[in-house]
């Protein structure tokens, strides 16, 4: 599973809200929505999230081991 933990204190860091993103960057409260749940995104909103942020792509996801057995 993809987790999108790192995204919420890497926005936190860079002094960013939700609201800047919908506003100013014109990323969708759908995809937010998406990524606060850890379901599936765009890899292009990824990417852009990266470059509004500055950052590489394992500073605002990592994988974690599914816990089936």
């Amino acid at each position: 599973m993809i987790v999108y933990d790192k995204l919420w204190i890497k926005i936190k860091e860079k002094g960013l809200s939700q609201y800047k993103l919908i506003k100013d960057y014109h990323i969708s409260e759908s995809q937010l929505t998406r990524l606060r749940h850890n379901e599936i995104v765009k890899t292009y909103i990824l990417d852009r999230l990266c470059n509004i942020l500055d950052c590489d792509i394992e500073d605002i996801c990592e994988h974690v081991k599914d816990s089936n057995k």
